[in-house]
């Protein structure tokens, strides 16, 4: 028997939360295709019922472990971020609400589920989870690092994740502190 697209989705999340060895308070960026998850084409068949099911799976595992859940739009809305206000306090606010499609199901739904929702045009996240090939780089710190998941399928869609580390700095003859690599 198959798992759910929210155990799916709550088993990537925790795996790649696990291995990025993520604190309180850091960020993690989701961007979703849910007519990758269904099985269409990007971008044309989205599934706000899909996008529930999504949301709530990543948004109980971070809100559990005291971490803030980004999620990004979709190429129509220039890919702007949709969070909680209290995860970017420096951010200069955007305004728009995202559709389905302007914006993206998942987006939608982050929007209408967040207790005080922001959207921002960027965020520098400690994580990701890109589920259907969206894209997120943009939107994570400056050293991206890959993280290789079992559970890299949500649905039909792939689901690709990183997790960041600081800069080297200090060439041949720094040390450096393996807690963070």
């Amino acid at each position: 028997m198959s798992s759910s697209i929210y155990e799916q989705a709550q088993a990537a999340i925790s795996e790649l939360c696990e291995k990025a060895k993520l604190k309180a308070g850091n960020i993690v960026v989701a961007g979703c295709s849910t007519s990758e998850v269904i099985g269409s084409k990007i971008g044309t068949n989205s599934s706000p019922e899909v996008a529930a099911e999504i949301f709530a799976a990543l948004h109980d595992y971070t809100q559990s472990k005291g971490l803030y859940l980004a999620v990004q739009c979709c190429e129509h809305l220039n890919r702007a971020i949709i969070t909680e206000r209290s995860a970017v306090p420096w951010a200069e606010p955007v305004n728009v609400v995202p559709q389905p499609k302007a914006g993206g199901s998942l987006a939608t739904k982050a929007y209408a589920g967040f207790a005080d929702p922001v959207a921002v045009e960027d965020i520098k996240a400690d994580a990701g989870l890109d589920i259907g090939l969206t894209l997120i780089g943009m939107h994570l710190k400056k050293v991206a690092v890959p993280v290789r998941l079992e559970n890299n399928r949500i649905g039909e869609a792939i689901v690709v994740a990183a997790r960041t580390r600081p800069k080297f700095i200090g060439g041949v003859r720094a040390t450096y502190d393996q807690n963070l690599l």
